[in-house]
């Protein structure tokens, strides 16, 4: 299922404000726990804006959820197997980085797999995120080459390689080379 186009921001809107009164919270709340203007959650609820990458991770996280969570059914069907047509796609409006949740919604796992590709030179960058410190991750570099920069350090992962991290730190996804990076990320939603 192909969730890039305008029908989709006006679904992922919808999901978004409904997730936001399930958890009671006006979208001054929401505003003030995620860091994110009161019009712009307006916007994206409505349809007219598309959020980043890194806008999006700042909502999920003041809606306790992940990005897989977010993107999931909420009366999932429970099977062990999603195919791939039916997985769903994202794409961030200002790189183009492309957002594939491989994980069966809703089975009972703490973990997501997440395919994505990666625009050559494309660089998203996550602030810290204190309300996710009890989440880690593997990043596995299928194809082109990456930089993850994290404050004491800067990893250059080459196909193969696998680094693990903890995301309530900052980090930065960045693709120096003018070829496209294909990787996988394993999160892991709790300890």
């Amino acid at each position: 299922m192909d969730d890039t186009g305008q029908a989709f921001e006006g679904r992922l809107g919808e999901r978004l404000k409904s997730l936001r009164i399930r958890q009671n919270y006006t979208l001054d709340q929401l505003a003030m726990a995620s860091a994110v203007s009161r019009a712009m959650i307006s916007r994206i609820e409505r349809g007219e804006a598309s959020p980043t990458a890194a806008l999006l991770a700042r909502l999920c996280e003041a809606l306790g959820l992940s990005l897989s969570a977010f993107f999931a059914p909420d009366e999932p069907d429970r099977s062990p197997l999603v195919r791939r047509s039916a997985q769903h796609l994202w794409r961030d409006p200002i790189t183009g980085y492309l957002r594939r949740s491989v994980s069966p919604p809703g089975v009972p796992s703490r973990v997501d797999i997440v395919e994505v590709a990666f625009p050559a030179g494309a660089r998203v960058a996550f602030p810290p995120r204190e309300g996710s410190r009890s989440m880690t991750q593997h990043i596995w570099l299928f194809e082109g080459a990456l930089e993850m920069v994290m404050p004491a350090q800067t990893y250059r992962l080459q196909p193969g390689d696998c680094l693990f991290m903890d995301i309530g730190d900052a980090f930065e996804f960045h693709n120096p080379t003018d070829q496209p990076a294909r990787y996988a990320v394993i999160l892991d939603r709790g300890r």
